[in-house]
């Protein structure tokens, strides 16, 4: 994957940050149009915010590769996207390596504590779950050991061109600089107002004054661009195991709390062998075929790629394309459903657990799960798990009679962000990263300038020794985050991902099936209202869905749910950003044209329209 500069790269990416407006050396910052689509070749990048697509796009012109662009975009949404990812968090990497012509994972998922007990998040005054928030998502105890840094490194060192220190240098000044304050910004900061302000260093840094930032303000933070500028001096060693290492342990064992403040924010158990022994390991992707396709995603601790996977098998069985819009969400409903509760009863830590992956995503286990699939009506939720035990029948009689485990789908906020990056050469990277909750623990390390995750809480909160995904020291907790490349014919055809924790699952689905059975063009699945169903009662739903939809999918037993349980605002489902390979070369790159403010699409040499005008152009991240 090493390749040479490509020449007159410093013209381009001069021309690049014209166009967008871009700081340049002592300017202030400016607010930046985002493009949600664009075509063209050469490479592409597609994120949530204009920064970080920005930043990706200059590395690959100049000549670097999709993993080099893709960490350089990775650690300027740490910059930009703080409540969302950063350094104090974990993620999952997907690559189509070109040369190899095969797709490799790494997991970056958060470990627990080795001294966490079992009962963690267990009240011993009542016995009972502490309350999800605030109690257990702003404490030490939910903190995982963060493994986002090394992924950076392992993919670096396995598949990069260029050393971390110079894809660190474009994230460094724009948190020296500044970014201009969006609504999403300061909606989320208002969000997390109550517990933010509990913890001082967290306080200080996102509530200037005692309130959140107003929008077209200058956001910046001096104390992360020190910190990657040790990560770009020292490398890792300061993180895991030096100074930055005692920091983070110092803070998660005694949080730097208000006394004033009512929250507790318990501490937590980490430990400095934690840090040291945290591995990022290569693990092989979990695939199935579809609709003469190749799905590559997760394998577990993710559940993307087992969950996907199987409601996609299940849909196998039926010709989506040719029924109407209404009965084809009937079945990709019903589908996710029945994945969703073989998800709760046998994915977990393979590293922990037994998780019995080539059966869920076999095809006669999917084919005994489709018989449960009633294309007449909704059935009753929550339905049971299968039996993955490779003994399938056409009558439908392995359904389990039996709990499913976990208490079911605990309210999934809008954390977390994806990005997807391709590059000249034909390699792609689907990578999606995280700090948990919109905020994470809400816990800033003290002058270091970023928050710390809250991963543990994705354990099941009551031990279990039948749920695969019960708490304990070393174990790390199942994960919904998704990150999917789709390959025709062996090469990549599309690479897609989404924020929105357990809701990322039914996000990357609903994507898959409107671009691939429905006839949409990529752009009109990602923006398509979207609807979850989770093994629960009622479905989550935008209210776009519900007005678009609902008329049709009610009479079939379908109900639902409108209403953001965290924030009490209408559901806003998924954040996707993605790309299309198109042929020839050309790159379709897409982004949300509206969900969490709109995502940022670009591409190195845009296939410009016969007549531009100014307008068009100042919408572009790339100069024609």
């Amino acid at each position: 994957m090493r390749m040479r500069c490509r020449p007159l790269a410093l013209l381009a990416s001069l021309l690049a940050a014209l166009a967008l407006g871009a700081p340049q050396a002592g300017a202030a910052p400016k607010a930046a149009v985002k493009a949600p689509e664009a075509v063209g070749a050469g490479g592409a990048v597609a994120t949530v915010d204009p920064g970080a697509t920005r930043v990706g796009l200059e590395v690959l012109r100049q000549g670097g590769n999709a993993v080099d662009a893709a960490v350089a975009a990775a650690a300027a949404l740490g910059v930009t996207e703080p409540y969302s990812a950063g350094i104090g968090g974990g993620g999952f990497f997907v690559l189509y390596d070109a040369r190899a012509r095969r797709v490799f994972t790494i997991d970056g998922r958060e470990t627990a504590p080795a001294a966490m007990p079992p009962g963690a998040f267990i009240d011993p005054a009542t016995g009972q779950p502490y309350d999800l928030f605030p109690d257990r998502v702003t404490s030490g105890v939910s903190v995982g050991v963060p493994g986002t840094p090394l992924v950076w490194q392992r993919a670096l060192e396995r598949w990069g061109t260029k050393p971390l220190a110079a894809l660190l240098r474009p994230a460094i000044q724009i948190a020296q600089r500044g970014f201009v304050v969006d609504e999403t910004f300061r909606q989320q900061t208002l969000d997390n107002k109550l517990r933010f302000e509990a913890i001082i260093p967290t306080r200080d840094l996102f509530l200037p004054g005692g309130d959140a930032p107003a929008v077209g303000s200058v956001f910046k933070n001096p104390d992360l661009a020190r910190t990657y500028q040790l990560l770009a001096r020292e490398g890792l060693d300061p993180f895991y195991r030096g100074k930055l290492a005692e920091q983070i342990v110092a803070t998660v064992r005694t949080p730097p709390k208000d006394p004033g403040s009512a929250l507790p924010v318990p501490p937590g158990f980490m430990e400095l062998p934690d840090l040291a022994s945290y591995d990022a390991p290569f693990r092989a992707p979990a695939r199935v075929r579809y609709r003469g396709l190749d799905v590559f995603g997760m394998p577990p601790p993710s559940s993307g790629g087992s969950t996907v996977g199987e409601a996609l098998n299940i849909l196998e069985r039926f010709t989506l394309s040719t029924m109407d819009t209404p009965q084809a969400l009937h079945h990709y409903l019903e589908a996710s459903a029945l994945a969703f509760a073989d998800r709760a009863a046998y994915v977990g830590d393979p590293d922990a657990v037994d998780v019995p992956l080539a059966e869920l995503l076999s095809q006669p286990f999917a084919d005994e799960r489709a018989c449960l699939l009633d294309p007449s009506k909704a059935s009753a939720k929550p339905v049971p798990p299968g039996k993955p035990d490779g003994s399938y029948g056409i009558s439908c009689g392995g359904a389990r009679d039996r709990h499913v485990p976990g208490g079911g789908e605990r309210p999934a906020a809008q954390s977390t962000t994806h990005l997807t990056v391709a590059d000249t050469w034909g390699n792609v990277v689907a990578y999606t990263l995280t700090i948990e909750q919109t905020g994470g623990s809400g816990i800033v390390v003290p002058g270091r300038g970023f928050l710390l995750n809250n991963e543990l809480t994705d354990f099941s909160a009551v031990p279990d020794p039948d749920d695969p995904n019960s708490p304990a020291g070393g174990k790390r907790s199942r994960s919904s985050m998704a990150p999917t490349i789709v390959l025709q014919d062996g090469k990549p055809l599309l690479a897609i991902g989404s924020p929105g924790g357990s809701l990322i699952l039914t996000t990357v689905l609903q994507v898959l099936v409107g671009r691939l059975d429905l006839g949409m063009t990529l752009p009109q699945a990602v923006a398509e209202p979207r609807a979850s169903q989770r093994n629960t009662p009622a479905v989550a739903a935008e209210p776009a869905f519900v007005a678009r939809y609902g008329g049709a999918l009610g009479p079939l037993g379908h109900a639902f749910d409108t209403t953001d349980p965290l924030t009490g605002r209408p559901q806003e489902i998924g954040a996707v950003t993605g790309i299309e390979l198109l042929g020839g070369g050309r790159l379709l790159a897409v982004a949300e044209p509206a969900r969490r403010g709109g995502g940022a699409a670009g591409v190195v040499t845009p296939k410009c329209p016969a007549a531009r005008s100014r307008e068009w152009a100042e919408t572009q991240l790339s100069p024609c």
